[in-house]
């Protein structure tokens, strides 16, 4: 490479590096502002899995949606058959919705369901043949939705899909298998966390290069 060379591509590094110290990240506040709902009623996420499942999910959600909101006012509400029962109607339906809002105050309702599907267990039995451990592979998706109480219509709603190998899983003689359902965050805590990190993006900040 001669001298003229050299320069030329010292000067094209320095350009490049110039041109890239420009760019920047720029925080992007969140797309929904949560405290535009307030208050907001949160009613237990339903699941398909027995346990404790629906309470650990309806946590994790409202600590991630709110992560990045600041001070946002929600009052926690028992499972949907129980608000329904509450509030003296028979089903789940928009009238349910606005006896909520009207019985406790809550503009907003966030609602949500999780489905756990397609168990794929990966046996490994004890030498007696009588018991043993396994891991699984499930597919799971979440449901979410922001309800206005005023109309019983759907504000906004987005929904998940996350596959993942789970632990501490029994079976048994009949080959019947069981789920540790008293410790639900050991066995579905990373699927959970997978799920509810993509439903609450939108209330949470995000970063742009510019």
């Amino acid at each position: 490479m001669n001298r003229k060379s050299g320069f030329v591509l010292v000067a094209l590094l320095l350009a490049v590096s110039l041109g890239c110290s420009n760019h920047r990240d720029v925080m992007l506040p969140p797309r929904i502002d949560l405290t535009q709902h307030e208050l907001i009623g949160v009613v237990e996420f339903d699941s398909s899995e027995e346990g404790e499942l629906g309470p650990l999910v309806t946590r994790r959600f409202t600590e991630s949606a709110r992560r990045d909101q600041g001070v946002v006012r929600m009052v926690g509400f028992g499972s949907r058959a129980d608000v329904v029962a509450s509030v003296g109607q028979d089903e789940w339906d928009a009238e349910t919705v606005k006896a909520l809002g009207e019985k406790h105050g809550v503009r907003t309702i966030v609602i949500g369901e999780l489905t756990i599907s397609d168990v794929k267990p990966d046996i490994r039995v004890s030498s007696s043949l009588r018991s043993g451990s396994l891991s699984a592979q499930v597919n799971a998706t979440l449901a979410v939705q922001l309800i206005e109480t005023s109309t019983g219509a759907s504000l906004w709603s987005t929904s998940a899909r996350a596959k993942r190998d789970v632990g501490h899983v029994s079976v048994f003689q009949g080959k019947e298998i069981a789920f540790d359902a008293t410790d639900p965050e050991r066995v579905y805590g990373g699927l959970i966390d997978s799920l509810v990190a993509q439903v609450t993006r939108d209330f949470q900040v995000s970063w742009e290069r510019q």
